[in-house]
């Protein structure tokens, strides 16, 4: 019940009979003391009797007044006693935890994401409730996963931020929790499962370099290897799951619908066979939409006035990569490729793989490629490459390239990008010093290796150009 109910049933209501009642007894007692005056009056000690009456009349109502006062406006009792008398009264222990919180006092929350383990018994999500309920944590969502034996509840908590993981982790097992795993969450786990799902399958509807990034988003955090079914020099890699995937404990590997196998793995926290059945879902939706990848284009003005094309490619663009390898200079493919300019060919169709990441190219108007930048998904982290045709290095391609390939690394919730190169590649340090973005310097023996945080906005290319999307 609200105060304001409270309030308005705490007050007497207001009648007219008791009114014509007051009245008639207020007439009644008028001609009662008239009486006694005309009595009184006539008698020799008339005059004091009177006074005497008059005082005594006047105490009898000011008593009355004081009575009726206190007691008609008196506050009610639940809102003159506490929250702590009530629970007592009804017979109930009030605990610290059970305690009504100061005003401002639950302002500041935090969200919890929580996965444990129960007995798959009656009461026991009802013990973790009340434990939870006790230390004021709400509850945002529930997802129960069934094992062989017991069930896993996975929470999103809305918790008070004095209330640390540790603690709430103690009362959990204490409630018959086992093997929990907290970690911090933000506000897009406030999306509900289905919502996630949906959204997660149409971007690998979209996209299939969209799939490893799906599976990582729908797992939470895990590591995704993709491994081709053949390895650079053509031998098999004998890594090829069966169709149905396999499912151990921390790792599941599927298979990959362009061939080769998909390892998922995180070195705590076993799946369960519901997230190893999502998992097979994404990637039979993958494998029946076959390869695609985004057609939109960007056409740019470079500041001599020539046009240039950029847009995504994938393995049907392999031929017109390896045509551009043989108009480079081996020193342009050794400072990309970091070994023999022969084997260059050899990565093209690993590197052109929606699988394997992103490629963004850029072509004249005459349709030929001029420059190529990979976005490579390497485990947990992020690698940026770059190659530009010599004739065409020094116009910003490769920093267009290259700003284009971090702002994708953002979207797909990245936090760090790196680039390997040789420390004589000052191109290369030049671009991503512009992308004004901090950065990790490591040297080792002449290999370099620049890393760029991704907690700041990619700048705009370096040189103005006139862009249209066809």
């Amino acid at each position: 019940m609200t105060d304001v109910t409270s309030a308005k049933s705490a007050r007497r209501p207001h009648h007219w009979r008791r009114d014509l009642v007051e009245l008639a007894a207020m007439f009644t007692a008028v001609a009662v003391a008239d009486a006694i005056a005309n009595m009184i009056g006539h008698g020799p000690d008339g005059p004091f009797l009177l006074i005497a009456s008059a005082v005594a009349l006047v105490g009898t109502a000011a008593f009355h007044t004081w009575w009726a006062r206190r007691h008609s406006h008196a506050p009610p009792a639940t809102h003159a006693r506490n929250s702590a008398d009530v629970i007592a009264d009804a017979g109930v222990t009030a605990s610290p935890a059970t305690r009504i919180a100061a005003p401002g006092e639950l302002n500041e929350t935090a969200l919890w994401r929580m996965r444990t383990t129960v007995r798959d018994t009656p009461g026991s999500l009802a013990a973790l409730c009340t434990v939870l309920a006790r230390h004021r944590v709400d509850i945002l969502t529930l997802q129960t996963h069934p094992l062989a034996e017991g069930t896993v509840d996975e929470f999103l908590l809305r918790a008070p931020a004095s209330l640390q993981a540790q603690q709430l982790t103690r009362e959990i097992s204490r409630a018959g929790g086992s093997s929990t795993w907290i970690e911090r969450a933000d506000a897009h786990d406030l999306v509900d499962t289905p919502t996630r799902v949906l959204g997660l399958a149409t971007r690998t509807a979209l996209d299939a370099a969209e799939l490893p990034l799906a599976l990582r988003q729908l797992l939470g955090r895990c590591t995704i290897h993709s491994l081709p079914a053949v390895s650079l020099t053509g031998r098999p890699t004998g890594e090829i799951p069966p169709v149905e995937g396999v499912l151990e404990e921390t790792v599941m590997r599927l298979r990959d619908p362009s061939g080769g196998a998909i390892t998922v793995e995180r070195p705590y926290l076993p799946f369960t066979p519901t997230e190893f059945a999502r998992a097979r879902a994404l990637v039979e939706l993958d494998a029946r939409l076959g390869p695609r990848i985004p057609r939109s284009q960007d056409v740019l003005t470079l500041p001599e006035g020539n046009e240039i094309t950029v847009r995504r490619v994938d393995q049907s663009d392999v031929e017109a990569a390896v045509a551009m390898h043989d108009r480079c200079s081996e020193r342009t493919l050794s400072l990309r490729y970091h070994g023999p300019v022969g084997d260059a060919d050899r990565y093209l169709n690993h590197l052109l793989s929606p699988r394997f990441g992103r490629t963004l190219a850029v072509q004249t108007a005459s349709g030929r490629l001029v420059g190529l930048g990979h976005l490579l998904w390497d485990g947990d982290e992020t690698e940026v490459a770059l190659l530009v045709e010599d004739e065409w290095q020094g116009r910003g391609i490769g920093s267009e390239l290259l700003g284009r390939l971090v702002a994708l690394a953002v979207e797909a919730g990245c936090g760090s990008v790196y680039a390997v190169t040789r420390s004589s590649n000052t191109a290369m340090v030049a671009a991503m010093r512009g992308l004004n973005l901090p950065l990790d310097y490591q040297i080792e023996e002449g290999t370099l290796v620049i890393t760029a945080r991704l907690d700041a906005t990619p700048v705009r290319p370096l040189f103005p150009y006139e862009q249209a999307e066809r």
